[in-house]
């Protein structure tokens, strides 16, 4: 069985994260999407918010299931036997700052491969931060996120 993590803050997840999942859902027998916490950010959304909502959106994938981790993400990978990270790529830099990963990846667990799949056209220019930017000022978030989970954002302000 090939498993892959997906890892990511969703702070909150997006319609571009959720076009990642659609694709990667379709080439891994199992995919697990892993809510993490990444230091240099300030969330919005609490660990356990963000991974309701990961769920909420997710629960029409019979391959896809949300956990958390607090460890090195290829050791967590390890222990879900997975060999695949998974990372969304809109823009160029991007790719520079994921290579790195990438790498450093690489070379704490040789046995792990980091797919990079392209954000379509469509979501390019989305991201968590913009979203929550919005919502700040009650934009209409239903175009950037699953509809499931727009109340939950705009309930934040």
């Amino acid at each position: 069985m090939k498993i892959a993590i997906y890892p990511g803050s969703f702070d909150p997840i997006t319609l571009g994260h959720l076009d990642i999942v659609r694709r990667a859902a379709g080439i891994f027998d199992k995919l697990i999407i892993c809510v993490m916490v990444n230091a240099e950010k300030n969330p919005m959304f609490n660990l356990e918010e963000r991974l309701a909502m990961v769920k909420k959106v997710t629960a029409k994938f019979e391959n896809v299931e949300a956990d958390t981790a607090d460890m090195l993400l290829v050791e967590y990978a390890k222990s879900k036997g997975a060999n695949v990270i998974v990372k969304g790529l809109r823009v160029i830099s991007d790719y520079e700052r994921e290579c790195q990963m990438a790498l450093m990846n690489k070379r704490i667990n040789p046995y792990c491969d980091t797919l990079f799949i392209p954000a379509t056209e469509q979501h390019t220019y989305l991201s968590s931060s913009i979203v929550k930017e919005m919502a700040k000022y009650g934009a209409d978030l239903g175009e950037f996120v699953p509809r499931e989970i727009v109340a939950d954002i705009l309930d934040k302000y």
